[in-house]
């Protein structure tokens, strides 16, 4: 049995003030609604471990209060589903999911497939297939100095 290294995924969330990025983030890691407001100020980010396909991924999501600057000088008006899916598709099939931290709906739904995408595309590349053979350093098999390496 081969053991496999751990994966590290990192998830940013992005999207305008006030739409629940932080409600988003708390709802998958920690199954947790609050309705209480409150602006993020800088960067914020929790980790979950979750199995993906057999294999253990830790899953850090990030998102950052930095967009909320960027909402109040531009008007974006609401984006039909439609329009949405669409964007999504001309995207290379970018998976679409409507979701709900408040009622927990899509949740888990919208992440295990970020992580299982980010698995489809992870490529493998093993330090020990570069370096089959350890390296052992050791203080004992130092090279004595001779008359022919001596630089004196």
């Amino acid at each position: 049995m081969t053991s496999r290294k751990k994966v590290l995924l990192k998830v940013i969330i992005l999207g305008d003030s006030g739409v629940g990025k932080t409600s988003l983030m708390n709802q998958y890691v920690n199954k947790k609604f609050s309705n209480q407001y409150k602006a993020t100020i800088g960067a914020d980010f929790l980790t979950k471990e979750v199995m993906v396909d057999d294999r253990l991924v830790t899953m850090q999501v990030e998102m950052t209060g930095y967009f909320s600057k960027i909402s109040v000088i531009h008007f974006h008006p609401q984006v039909t589903t439609k329009r949405a899916q669409a964007w999504c598709q001309s995207k290379n099939n970018i998976p679409y999911f409507e979701t709900s931290a408040k009622e927990a709906i899509n949740v888990e739904q919208a992440f295990q497939t970020i992580a299982r995408n980010a698995l489809k595309q992870e490529t493998e590349v093993e330090l020990y297939n570069e370096f089959p053979e350890p390296i052992k350093l050791d203080r004992n098999d130092r090279a004595k100095p001779s008359a022919e390496t001596c630089s004196c």
